[in-house]
């Protein structure tokens, strides 16, 4: 049979299939009317709060863009017998929803430093900096000097209240580093990470700043190795040489981090059962370092060894909640991007539903009166849901129409990354092949190592005190100004004082470096070329 006759045959089979697997009682009309009007309903009994918010508890998907949220939305119900679509997230359940931009000020598909940078502290930058402005240039030490910009993590701090980050990945990672540190470059996780002239300029690597620059109250993730001098054993990979020290200073941070805490109950501890010994009522300070880097994926998790970022999060929250002046608190699942760079969609959806998981425990652990929640990513990635898969059927199978070349192809596929797998111009025969393993990795258009990330907007979801001020299409950095507003933490006090008017501001800008296609200043350039040669060789997460 013909290749056009065997695709008009099988829409017409998709068609009766798809119909056969709709539900009974959605075949009803008013099954629709009543839900929609349920809904409205809801939507205008609905008021605005606009009380300070005591509390911001920040949730950020790393690499969470739509796609990845709506799929881990159908994989979460389809985990629980369901066809999957129609699943409500606890994400969903967020009344408020906006857009951010994500590209940086210099590359139109931005970074995980670039963006927390903006979300966190207010202010765009460049690729792979972390809490500098964007006069600072990526790895240029002396650029970083006089360009640092503080967080909300800080803020919160300053103005009394705990604070604290619970991450997936390493403490030292892109996402939560933003919050305390400022560094030119976003790989110096300790200083055998840092080139010798920049040691030399003054900087100093980010393990260090998270000791020293602010006093946070709970750290909880991975990065055991950034904390202790080259060569030390790992307490639970002692013959593993990979997952030994790495300091070249010869500091051990960890026992640098206990003397601080002389005279407070501070617990350092590595592993789920000194995890769950922790008392949060009578506890000060917790760091929590379970691996040598970042935490393993959701679903290789050993649940005797390594908490999940439920049980992560709880304990946090229930460390920081003790303060009457409130607390911020950033917990990121950061390993739903480092999944996707590796074009695996199976732990990549997993560690989102994970992630949902974290902030349903979250909005139990809190009051929504006084409680500011934010869900949000960072940026997105090349992840497509496409094909006309049947209602119900497995998010991470294949479509049941074939391609032109008579071959299936999955649901779920990536732009470009490491599936690419064509071979003297014909893709595999997945015919017989389990997409719906962990290891899979889904077929991408263009080869790279690595998947990069892509640059469409993201969603932004909000829920208690001045949640409304999260709403339309924002530029990224709009996130820190509001979530502050709304608490009365750092220098715009208004909302606490009851004042809405305008503070007077006085900004020269220079419109010709500042519009739209403007000309680059030749330093501006040069940085780019710098930037953009520096991508050759490191990559981005």
């Amino acid at each position: 049979m013909e290749p056009s006759k065997v695709s008009v045959l099988a829409l017409f089979l998709l068609m009766v299939f798809g119909t056969a697997a709709a539900k009974v009682e959605e075949e009803n009309p008013d099954f629709w009317r009543l839900q929609a009007k349920k809904t409205l309903q809801t939507s205008l009994n609905r008021k605005q709060n606009t009380n300070v918010a005591k509390n911001i508890l920040f949730f950020l998907g790393d690499g969470m863009g739509i796609t990845t949220y709506t799929a881990a939305r159908i994989l979460k119900g389809q985990l629980q017998n369901q066809t999957g679509e129609e699943t409500v997230m606890t994400m969903d359940t967020f009344p408020n929803v906006g857009l951010a931009k994500t590209y940086s000020v210099d590359f139109q598909i931005a970074d995980s430093a670039a963006t927390a940078t903006a979300y966190l502290c207010g202010v765009k930058t460049n690729l792979n900096t972390i809490a500098v402005s964007a006069a600072a240039r990526n790895g240029v030490c002396k650029s970083q000097k006089g360009n640092e910009v503080t967080s909300i993590l800080k803020w919160a701090k300053d103005a009394g209240k705990s604070v604290g980050i619970v991450t997936t990945t390493r403490v030292q990672h892109a996402t939560p580093a933003a919050s305390y540190a400022h560094s030119a470059s976003r790989k110096w996780y300790s200083d055998a990470d840092m080139p010798a002239a920049a040691k030399r300029d003054g900087c100093t690597d980010i393990a260090f700043q998270m000791l020293n620059n602010t006093d946070i109250d709970v750290i909880i993730g991975g990065g055991r190795k950034y904390m202790t001098p080259r060569g030390t054993r790992d307490p639970e990979y002692p013959r593993d040489y990979s997952s030994r020290g790495k300091r070249q200073d010869k500091r051990n941070l960890i026992s640098e981090w206990q003397n601080q805490k002389i005279g407070k109950v501070a617990h350092y501890v590595w592993n789920k059962t000194d995890f769950d010994a922790v008392n949060p009522e009578t506890t000060d300070y917790l760091m929590a370092l379970f691996e040598p880097g970042d935490l393993r994926f959701e679903a290789e998790r050993d649940p005797n060894m390594d908490p999940s970022i439920v049980e992560t999060t709880e304990k946090a929250l229930r460390i920081l909640r003790k303060n009457p002046k409130g607390f911020f608190l950033l917990v990121e699942g950061g390993r739903i991007d480092q999944a996707h760079h590796n074009g695996q969609a199976y732990l990549a959806l997993h560690e989102t539903v994970a992630f949902d998981y974290a902030i349903a425990k979250g909005l139990e652990l809190t009051n929504e009166e006084e409680t500011l929640t934010i869900v949000m990513a960072d940026h997105s990635h090349p992840l497509t849901f496409n094909g006309y898969p049947f209602r119900g059927q497995s998010i991470l199978g294949k479509s049941p129409l074939w391609a032109k070349d008579m071959l299936p192809y999955t649901t779920l596929m990536y732009g470009n990354g490491p599936g690419h797998k064509i071979i003297n111009g014909t893709r595999p025969d997945i015919r017989h092949v389990n997409t719906k393993t962990k290891e899979y990795v889904q077929l991408s258009a263009a080869p790279l190592d690595s998947a990069t990330h892509s640059g469409e907007d993201v969603a932004v979801l909000a829920r208690g005190p001045m949640a409304h001020l999260f709403h339309g299409v924002q530029e990224q950095n709009y996130i820190a100004h509001a979530m502050a507003y709304a608490a009365c933490v750092g220098t715009d006090l208004r909302h606490c004082r009851g004042k809405t008017t305008p503070p007077l501001a006085h900004t020269t800008l220079n419109s010709d470096n500042n519009s739209a296609g403007g000309a680059w200043t030749s330093t501006a350039l040069i940085s780019g070329l710098l930037s953009a040669a520096l991508l050759a060789h490191n990559v981005l997460m």
